[in-house]
């Protein structure tokens, strides 16, 4: 009686106990420590809400107790959208089988005294965010089988200690961040079945001792950086099924070991650096269904591909070095390869007929390699061929109508090979066509009204073909059409409004045609157009209005028409990202709505009739890179507001009108490689702040009114190639930092007013090729000799200008010149023998000058010997006037005196009747004897004698003979 009653206390004290441990907490219970694990846990979907002293613990959320409920011995809470971090408290429930909280979203690490769960058996803590190392404490768990703790972020080593776990046999490491190599200890782990180290960081080799893993059916170790030879000991995996080394970089030959593993079906070694031929020894593997060898650096034949590998589903050997043709024994029985890719590779020959024989085909990919020939005609026979891909071979010929008949076919892509003919007919029977692709070949004819009724098509692509005739009027019937290209063939008509009912359609490319006409206003419906090239053809008239509601425009070429009109329409699209209308006649000002496309980088506006100016708001467009306004009518000033335009490398203003001074904030714009503002009304000094602009290519500034000198902050510009400042108002010298543009090639100053002498630095631009233009300015001085280092200079101009002294002989050694003009200079001396070959013109105004193609040295010295100066003819002329003038005086001098003497002699016949005038003579000679101090006259010989016997001058005879004539 009294031990009945001692036994009913004692299972009171239990009952009680219990109750108590349950209320109080008690650390000897899995109850206490599961209650400190949810403490630490954030649980928004209320997994845990049951797990409280009200409830049996066997009754908690995710639990699973033993039959007796004494003990916890799973923890499952996978995908219960749990977050916070792994308690170390899970090591206090020592009797856990199982502990499964993947796919939650888990932080922090994994705690150290997980270690000592001796019981468990599967440890799950996949897909969260666990970080920090494996702890080497996971070596301990001496029953664990499955570990799975991949997608994760844990970093590190694996743990040496991972070699402890003989029981194991499932490892997934997968989608995490380890990184080190592949412990040694993995081959202790005889019982493993399945190891997945994908997708991590490890490196080194894949340890031989691999092989001690018998029972390993999977071994997955793709997307690491593993490196050396695949070790020949994996060929004694005897039970290995599936083998993913994928994109590493293992390299060596393929190990012909691998054959041996007969269970083998799928071996993947795709993106590794493996060389030499492909083992013969690979057609052992029966079983294979997935052999994947792409993208290596294999050769030789494909010899090892014969009918004993009749499970092989799946063959990929694109992107290596294979040569040769497929073997003729492919495909011979029954056969059932249904994907074959060998893309990319050397191999040869005419198509491979032995192929049709792989009637279970569905994707064939023979493209990138050197096949040539025809397409067969019994091409048909691949009844179940969904992707036919032969593009970049030489194929020849025409399509055959037979490939109507392949009523699975979903993708076509036979470009760039050398099909010719027309499309057939018969494909608008292939209703479940997708994609086709005919783009570079020699196609031609039309394109077929068939063709549309293959409803299913989504990408068309007829590119650089010669197709003519029009665009199909029912092309509108392709409703799930999304890429139309048929650009650069020789299509007319104008584009059909049905194709505005493509609604689905986001790529269109009609460019390089022969196209004419309007856009449809049906273009209103496309509202998925994302990009539209229609550039090259011969559209006009104005755009319709309504093409302002596409909003997911992106691209939009209509260069090279006859557009007119405003482009207004083209600015709806606040997603513009290129907008190129270059060579239209659009008119009427830049709409300011274009600025609203704050993603623009290409805007080229060039060749029309626009007007007004730059807008301030396109200061806004900070991805802009390409600006072209060139070849309009556009006026004013430059808006500082374009100094935000940060990403400008092209700036193109030439051929406009405007006006201002060269604004120094084109300075802050250092993405610049081209600037071309010439042809314009620019005025004032060319800004030293461009001097900023390091990138620059060119510059081009010419046909302005640009003054003062040029700054030698140009000499900062090292990269640039083009020069051009000619047709301005400049002055002063050429600046000696010009020496810094190394990498011009192209230099113009010519028609300013430069003075000074041609800087000898010139010569150090050894790239100068096109042109080097100093003509037409005030330079002076000998040219330089160090010109004769431009040897790939092939245009010469220093005309017009004021230089002197000889020709430089090593100009003679610029043998790439074929152009050359020193006409108009002081220049003297000999030509350079190499000069023969220029025209006259080319040395003309350069009057000391010879040598061929002028006259020979000695020819031009004998001549101006015999040609006189300026200064010789008029003292000739001089002398001879004197001359002329002495010869007159002595013939008049002498016919005085005949005169005299017949006078004299009738005088003195006269002398007799004549006594009164005799009497006046004498007066007369009386009186002017006085005069004459003494003298006296006698007029009675022909020669003059004064009173001392002297001769007189004519003189006094004409003297006498006037008197007489006044006398009488």
């Amino acid at each position: 009686m009294d031990s009945i009653q001692m036994s009913h206390l004692r299972l009171l004290f239990v009952v009680f106990s219990s109750f108590l441990a349950a209320s109080i907490g008690d650390n000897s219970t899995d109850s206490y420590w599961l209650l400190r694990v949810k403490s630490e846990l954030i649980d928004p979907a209320g997994v845990l809400e049951n797990w409280s002293a009200k409830v049996h613990i066997c009754s908690w959320n995710g639990l699973t107790c033993s039959d007796d409920q004494a003990h916890i011995l799973g923890l499952n809470l996978s995908g219960s959208g749990l977050s916070g971090s792994l308690s170390q408290e899970f090591g206090r429930l020592t009797s856990l089988e199982l502990l499964d909280l993947s796919s939650n979203f888990l932080t922090g690490s994994i705690p150290p005294e997980l270690g000592q769960l001796q019981n468990l058996q599967i440890l799950l803590l996949y897909t969260n965010y666990l970080s920090g190392k494996i702890p080497a404490e996971i070596g301990l768990l001496k029953k664990l089988q499955v570990l799975k703790i991949g997608n994760n972020l844990l970093t590190g080593e694996i743990t040496p200690t991972i070699g402890n776990l003989t029981e194991l046999r499932v490892l997934a490491l997968a989608y995490s961040q380890f990184n080190g190599s592949i412990p040694i200890g993995i081959g202790n782990l005889k019982h493993l079945i399945f190891l997945d180290l994908q997708n991590n960081s490890l490196s080194g080799l894949i340890p031989e001792e691999i092989h001690g893993c018998e029972e390993l059916e999977n071994f997955a170790a793709s997307n690491n950086q593993l490196q050396g030879d695949i070790p020949s000991s994996m060929g004694l995996l005897k039970s290995l099924k599936i083998l993913n080394l994928a994109n590493n970089s293992l390299s060596g030959s393929i190990p012909v070991a691998l054959s041996r593993l007969s269970n083998l079906t799928y071996l993947n070694l795709l993106g590794n650096e493996l060389s030499g031929e492909i083992p013969s020894e690979l057609n052992h593997l029966v079983q294979l269904e997935t052999l994947d060898l792409s993208e290596n650096n294999l050769s030789g034949t494909i010899s090892f591909l014969n009918s004993q590998l009749k499970n092989l589903e799946s063959l990929v050997l694109s992107n290596n070095a294979l040569t040769g043709s497929i073997p003729g024994n492919f495909c011979l029985r029954n056969s059932n390869l249904q994907q074959l890719l060998l893309a990319r590779n050397k191999l040869s020959g005419k198509f491979p007929l032995e192929l049709l024989n792989c009637s279970s085909l569905q994707q064939l990919d023979l493209s990138d390699n050197r096949f040539e020939g025809e397409l067969p005609s019994l091409l048909d026979k691949l009844q179940n061929l969904k992707d036919l891909v032969l593009n970049n071979n030489s194929f020849i010929g025409t399509l055959p109508h037979e490939i109507g008949n392949m009523s699975n076919l979903e993708f076509i892509s036979l470009f760039d090979n050398l099909i010719t003919g027309e499309i057939p007919m018969e494909i608008g029977k292939l209703q479940m066509l997708s994609v086709i692709y005919l783009y570079d070949n020699q196609m031609s004819g039309h394109i077929p009204m068939e063709l549309t009724n293959c409803t299913n098509l989504i990408a068309i692509d007829f590119f650089g073909n010669h197709f003519t005739g029009t665009i199909p009027a029912t092309i509108g019937r392709l409703k799930n059409l999304f890429l139309l290209q048929l650009r650069q063939n020789y299509l007319s008509g104008p584009i059909p409004p049905s194709l505005g009912y493509c609604k689905r359609l986001q790529f269109l490319a009609l460019a390089d045609n022969k196209l004419s006409g309007s856009l449809p206003p049906t273009f209103r419906f496309l509202s998925e157009l994302s990009r539209i090239t229609l550039y090259n053809n011969s559209f006009e008239g104005p755009l319709p209005a309504s093409l302002f509601l596409l909003k997911s425009l992106k691209i939009i070429n209509f260069s090279h028409n006859r557009f007119n009109g405003t482009i207004f329409p083209l600015s709806g699209s606040n997603a513009l990202t290129v907008l190129d209308l270059t060579n239209n006649s659009f008119s009427g000002p830049i709409p300011s709505t274009l600025a609203m496309s704050r993603n623009l980088s290409r805007i080229r506006l060039a060749q029309n009739h626009l007007i007004g100016n730059i807008s301030s708001i396109f200061g806004q467009l900070t991805q802009l890179k390409f600006l072209d306004l060139s070849f309009n009518d556009l006026s004013a000033g430059l808006p500082p507001e374009l100094s935000s335009c940060r990403k400008l490398e092209h700036f193109l203003l030439n051929n406009n009108q405007f006006t201002g001074t060269m604004p120094p904030w084109l300075g802050s714009l250092q993405e610049l490689g081209e600037l071309d503002l010439s042809s314009n009304q620019f005025y004032g000094t060319v800004p030293a702040e461009l001097g900023n602009c390091s990138r620059l290519l060119k510059l081009s500034l010419h046909s302005n009114n640009l003054s003062g000198e040029i700054p030698p902050e140009i000499g900062n510009l090292t990269s640039l190639n083009v020069l051009a400042l000619q047709r301005n108002n400049l002055s002063g010298s050429i600046p000696s930092t010009i020496q810094q543009c190394k990498k011009l090639y192209e230099l113009r100053f010519s028609e300013n007013f430069l003075t000074g002498s041609i800087p000898s630095e010139l010569g150090s631009l050894t790239e100068l090729q096109v042109i080097l233009d100093l003509s037409k300015n005030h330079f002076i001085g000998e040219i330089p000799s160090s010109l004769g280092n431009l040897v790939k200079l092939e245009r010469l101009n220093l005309s017009s200008n004021q230089l002197q002294g000889e020709i430089p002989s090593t100009l003679g050694e610029l043998t790439s010149l074929h152009m050359l003009n020193l006409s108009n200079n002081h220049l003297q001396g000999q030509l350079p023998s190499t000069f023969s070959g220029f025209p006259l013109s080319s040395f003309l105004g350069n009057d000391k000058l010879c040598g061929p193609p002028l006259l020979s040295c000695s020819e031009s010295m004998g001549q101006r010997k015999k040609e006189l100066s300026n200064s010789e003819v008029v003292g000739i002329i001089v002398v001879i006037v004197f001359i002329s003038t002495v010869i007159c005086f002595v013939m008049l001098y002498i016919m005085l005196r005949i005169w005299c003497k017949w006078r004299e002699v009738s005088i003195s016949n006269a002398d007799s009747g004549g006594t009164e005038k005799k009497r006046e003579e004498g007066k007369w000679v009386y009186g002017d004897e006085k005069r004459r101090k003494g003298e006296y006259w006698k007029v009675n010989s022909l020669s003059p004698v004064s009173s001392q016997g002297k001769r007189t001058s004519g003189i006094a005879c004409i003297f006498q003979l006037k008197m007489d004539s006044e006398a009488m």
